[in-house]
């Protein structure tokens, strides 16, 4: 469920401390769509654009794979940069001293919710959760 630029993720409860993260994807006022993802890191929701600022690739190797396997850094499947869940910052690899481009998101009433830019369309791919 789409309002004023705001996307209706998934239920709180499917953003486990560390683990798979939520895909979501909308479409800019030119139609141009964006990938991106919001996952849990030490209680809270962040929320990023999926793409690598190094080859611009889509970070999770596996469809929500967004940590590195102790849950601490978000980790790009092509060239293993490490990135900060709550910041973004690139903290190791070929893009360090760049970063993730951050979303903001909130938890409200049991939900997540992120601010899109146009109108978020949802993404129907695995990694996906109501």
């Amino acid at each position: 469920m789409t309002s004023n630029g705001v996307l209706d993720v998934c239920a709180s409860a499917a953003l486990i401390d560390g683990g798979d993260g939520v895909r979501l994807e909308w479409a800019d006022a030119r139609g141009a769509r964006h990938a991106a993802f919001v996952v849990r890191h030490r209680g809270r929701v962040h929320a990023f654009v999926n793409r690598c600022p190094h080859r611009f690739a889509e970070l999770d190797w596996l469809a929500g794979r967004f940590f590195d396997e102790a849950g601490l850094y978000l980790v790009c499947s092509m060239h293993g940069a490490l990135f900060e869940a709550d910041t973004g910052a690139c903290v190791a690899g070929p893009c360090a001293g760049d970063g993730l481009e951050a979303l903001a998101c909130e938890e409200h009433d049991g939900r997540v919710r992120v601010a899109c830019a146009a109108a978020p369309v949802p993404n129907l791919s695995p990694g996906s959760a109501p």
